[in-house]
């Protein structure tokens, strides 16, 4: 009797000790997949270690704060350009407008540059006074001209009288065709300074102008230039000022402001003669406007 009681409890431990090891079995295996897998995790990158059946995510706030350091800096780089742009188109802007002077003188040039009586035109006016004679020719008494009398009143020595505007003026001219462009120079700044008001000023400044471009002297050529430009917009060599301003930018490296004075010759004189236009587009290529 009482061995057929321990065989039942005996097999029913046996039972009990099968169940058991069974369920523990996936619990085993799942255990070792994990140690197997450690070493390998150990050295994957961050976002990839799996833990469990799920992976980590990739840390998303930080790639964002790297992308709009990124975008800020190269915001920063574009600002920094374009400030750079406007400051450069300013200072175009103001070359320009001394070029072009007020609205109202630009409006008064549109056309065909306007004759007014205080502006000399050695063409239209062949006899006044200021008009260019040729060497050796007579004078208003049929007398040839005494080049070294008015060198003295040009000098202004005591006891000379000085010379008038169109003699002094005639000197100069004189000087610039047989090529004395030193004294052309200087005969035409003491025009200037002795009849800054007669009619014939804004030619002696080009000529001024002129004598110094013919020298490579192309930064006081510009101021001369600049002066008719500015302040004789419709005299009759105000065209021909204006290009050779532009001349005498691109000779001292001014490309930018020598385009831009270029390209004003043609918007403030549309009826410039066929000599200024063809001397424009001649520049322009020059100069690779």
């Amino acid at each position: 009797m009482a061995m057929m009681t321990v065989r039942p409890l005996r097999f029913a431990a046996l039972v009990l000790v099968a169940a058991l090891a069974a369920s523990s079995a996936p619990f085993e295996a799942a255990q070792a997949q994990a140690d197997n897998n450690f070493f390998g995790n150990l050295f994957k990158p961050p976002g990839q270690v799996r833990s469990g059946n799920q992976q980590a995510q990739p840390d998303q706030t930080e790639s964002m704060v790297t992308r709009i350091d990124r975008l800020e800096s190269q915001l920063r780089q574009m600002t920094g350009q374009m400030e750079q742009l406007q400051y450069r188109n300013q200072q175009l802007e103001q070359q320009l407008r001394l070029l072009q002077g007020d609205t109202g003188a630009g409006t008064a040039a549109a056309g065909e540059p306007a004759r007014r009586p205080d502006v000399f035109d050695p063409a239209a006016q062949a006899g006044a006074p200021g008009a260019p004679r040729p060497l050796g020719g007579g004078g208003a008494s049929g007398a040839p001209m005494d080049l070294g009398t008015l060198s003295g009143a040009v000098a202004g020595g005591s006891g000379q009288p000085a010379a008038s505007p169109k003699e002094l003026f005639d000197l100069g001219f004189g000087a610039l065709q047989r090529q004395d462009y030193a004294g052309a120079g200087d005969t035409f700044e003491q025009f200037v300074k002795l009849y800054p008001t007669d009619r014939a000023t804004p030619d002696a400044y080009y000529w001024l102008g002129e004598s110094q471009y013919l020298r490579k002297s192309f930064k006081e050529a510009a101021q001369n230039f600049l002066k008719v430009s500015t302040d004789y917009p419709n005299a009759v060599k105000a065209p021909d000022a204006l290009l050779r301003l532009g001349q005498s930018l691109a000779g001292i490296g001014e490309k930018d402001a020598a385009c831009a004075t270029l390209n004003a010759v043609g918007n403030k004189y549309p009826r410039a003669s066929a000599t200024v236009k063809q001397g424009v587009e001649r520049e322009q290529k020059r100069a690779g406007c």
